[in-house]
């Protein structure tokens, strides 16, 4: 019995939940995409990893039948539920003729493979268990594990090319890859950065009820609309606790925390989060933390690289003036509430 984890990347950043799929599949993994070497090179916990560059055009079918005979030996194939992973997982399951276990937070590959998984939000758990080979996409839950892309792959680790009869092999007609092929492909549109899912994120500017202490609900509610201005205007997403979103200051799909969505980004900036642990739950492992918060002792700021003591509501007021992003909002007196 064996398992494999199989990750796509895209301009060699690995996807949220990376390291969990590697983790779960005992340090066996299988990287391909664009810049697929160097991600595999900076993911850690690795025992034995093959890389693959596919380019950057992202082709699910075609990728799925190259990849059949590097996974059709192995018991469970894990993938994250990346929007690439949520892609891959079906296309790869059909190739090789087995059951998708979709949003798994744990596996088992004994003689049947055994999975609890997510559903209604998350918020029941139900246990799955399929017999024989499996694919899985394993649903990110912040559990801990060795940190990706700050340095070398593990030590000792055996790291090999694989070759993939992909691309200029391979043609986009559906013909040369089956039923079900690719669409071709017109144009790729980089994400609306207001809109985006959270987990894509390399920057994240999030607010707490620290950021809009002693405000009613609709001047809140513009305070937090200006968050997701200035966000944009830095290259990044906005986010909030949970106490923002359970006030309606902005929606639910941009909480970030154990009951909410799990980021991985290059560059976190906490606008008056006190740093609850249901919402650092939530953080996974952020390249670099800003904090911004009167209260110098508060546990975000604690964990920051950089700590401001300062207004969390002034400071954004001044970062939208200074962006020239809507003048128009109120300003908010901070706190250190979350």
């Amino acid at each position: 019995m064996s398992a494999l984890a199989v990750i796509v990347v895209r301009d060699g950043r690995l996807p949220v939940g990376a390291p969990e799929v590697v983790a779960e599949a005992g340090g066996r993994v299988v990287v391909v995409g664009d810049g697929a070497e160097a991600a595999l090179r900076s993911l850690c916990g690795v025992t034995h990893g093959r890389w693959a560059q596919t380019g950057p055009r992202f082709r699910p079918a075609a990728l799925a039948a190259a990849l059949v005979p590097v996974v059709v030996d192995v018991t469970l194939v894990v993938l994250p539920s990346s929007p690439d992973g949520r892609d891959l997982a079906p296309r790869l399951a059909a190739a090789i003729g087995r059951p998708l276990v979709a949003r798994a937070l744990s596996t088992d590959d004994g003689l049947s493979v055994r999975a609890a998984v997510a559903r209604i939000e998350d918020r029941v758990l139900i246990p799955v268990e399929v017999h024989g080979p499996a694919v899985v996409t394993l649903a990110v839950s912040g559990r801990h594990t060795p940190h990706a892309g700050t340095g070398d792959a593990s030590p000792g680790a055996r790291l090999e090319e694989v070759p993939l009869a992909l691309g200029d092999d391979v043609s986009d007609d559906a013909s040369d890859v089956g039923p079900g092929g690719d669409p071709e492909l017109i144009e790729l549109l980089e994400p609306d950065l207001r809109t985006m899912d959270l987990a894509d994120a390399t920057r994240v500017v999030a607010g707490g009820a620290g950021l809009v202490a002693g405000l009613d609900d609709l001047r809140a509610t513009e305070v937090f609309t200006l968050l997701g201005s200035v966000a944009a205007a830095l290259g990044g997403s906005a986010g909030a606790t949970r106490v923002a979103t359970d006030a309606g200051w902005t929606g639910y799909e941009r909480q970030i925390g154990t009951t909410g969505v799990t980021v991985d980004p290059d560059l976190y900036v906490a606008l008056g989060v006190s740093g609850a642990a249901q919402h650092i739950g939530g953080l996974g492992a952020p390249r670099h933390v800003v904090s911004v918060n009167i209260d110098p002792s508060c546990p975000m700021t604690a964990m920051a690289d950089l700590g401001l003591v300062t207004d969390a509501g002034e400071l954004l007021a001044e970062l939208g003036r200074r962006l020239d992003v809507d003048h128009a909002a109120p300003h908010a007196a901070g706190g250190d509430r979350a």
